[in-house]
């Protein structure tokens, strides 16, 4: 384990080695677009060329060593980007560990390592500045802290903090755009966990509030740091402000007009936010405003079909498109993101096998 000295180190020397974004090189790909199997016979990431167009296509499957859980994780942020897109991690929620890939110039992946998730069932990551925090959803939960260097994770000593409580059946953690707040949705218990995240990797917290709605599930951040957070039992989307107090609404329970509003992702200039309505096989937009408020554009925005079961969302870095795990169909679509923030859909579906989990993209 670290110290609190050593860990600073470790974060400086992460942050000096950090590769700059990537360059494609898969046939003038604009990008890369990864999904995890979750098989419990041996995890593997995915891996998806992004043409200028939008279009996807494979190219090749990456053994993670680690195991899946056999099925969906039902949460958000299994596989993430770090470093500026040099590095991929993944969930191994069925060996309770988490593996680490180098980026290549192809959008091809090179395992550099796996490390025990200091936890059981890990089922969410984020990354800032070095870091890394990972939600384990096992037991009674907890969230641990790993600094990222040059391809490697290690543990920051005394940095795991626990949930609410047991049983809160936590669906994804992810880290505010200034590195400064660690936030976890919780479904069983109707809460939102607010941890304050130091530069050395320690958390302090939880600070725990009520969500505006029931069964808070996948959240995203906006650029200026307000929490975007869907709401399944309503069908709905809140959005709030984030501080050392916790989070305080700023938008409440704004229906998606949809069914099982689940997962959310958000443009990187802040303006648009998507969320999917698993039940119903669509895709609602919404407005967001520079203070964060929500108003609902589109009830459909896109739609999947009946009991295709949209899940994981993401946007492109450049906020050209949006790419959708349509768990029913076993495959990946993607979505020109236009005006008003309205979705277009471009080319076929990119298969996947049943369970798979997670999307990033560069």
């Amino acid at each position: 384990m670290l110290g609190r000295r050593q860990v600073g180190a470790a974060i400086a020397i992460a942050l000096s080695l950090a590769v700059p974004g990537i360059v494609s090189a898969h046939d003038g790909a604009a990008g890369y677009v990864y999904t995890e199997t979750n098989a419990a016979s041996g995890n593997a990431v995915l891996g998806f060329a992004r043409a200028q167009d939008g279009t996807l296509s494979a190219i090749g499957t990456f053994a993670t060593g680690g195991l899946g859980s056999g099925g969906g994780l039902a949460t958000q942020g299994e596989v993430i980007l770090a470093g500026g897109a040099a590095w991929l991690l993944a969930v191994n929620a069925g060996s309770n560990d988490i593996s680490v890939f180098a980026v290549n110039a192809d959008g091809s992946l090179t395992l550099t390592d796996r490390e025990p998730a200091w936890g059981t069932r890990p089922v969410s990551l984020a990354s800032h500045g070095g870091l890394v925090y990972v939600l384990d959803a096992g037991g009674a939960g907890n969230v641990a802290t790993f600094a990222l260097v040059a391809g490697s994770l290690t543990h920051v000593a005394g940095s795991d903090r626990p949930l609410s409580g047991s049983a809160t059946n936590p669906a994804e953690l992810s880290v505010s755009p200034n590195g400064r707040f660690v936030m976890v949705t919780e479904r069983n218990a109707n809460a939102i966990d607010t941890y304050l995240a130091t530069p050395d990797g320690g958390l302090r917290g939880p600070v725990t509030t009520a969500s505006s709605g029931p069964v808070p599930y996948g959240f995203a951040f906006d650029r200026l740091g307000h929490a975007i957070v869907s709401e399944a039992a309503n069908s709905a989307l809140s959005s709030y402000r984030v501080s050392a107090a916790g989070a305080q609404v700023i938008s409440a329970s704004v229906p998606t007009g949809g069914l099982a509003a689940c997962w959310v992702a958000v443009t990187p200039d802040g303006h648009w936010a998507f969320d999917a309505n698993a039940h119903g096989g669509t895709i609602s937009s919404f407005a967001i405003t520079p203070n964060g408020s929500l108003t609902r554009a589109a009830s459909v925005a896109a739609a999947t079909g009946a009991g295709s079961a949209p899940l994981d969302l993401a946007t492109s870095p450049d906020g050209g498109f949006l790419y959708v795990n349509v768990s029913g169909d076993h495959a990946v679509a993607g979505f020109a993101i236009g005006s008003g923030g309205s979705l277009t859909q471009v080319g076929g579906l990119a298969p996947i096998p049943a369970g798979a989990s997670g999307l990033a993209v560069s």
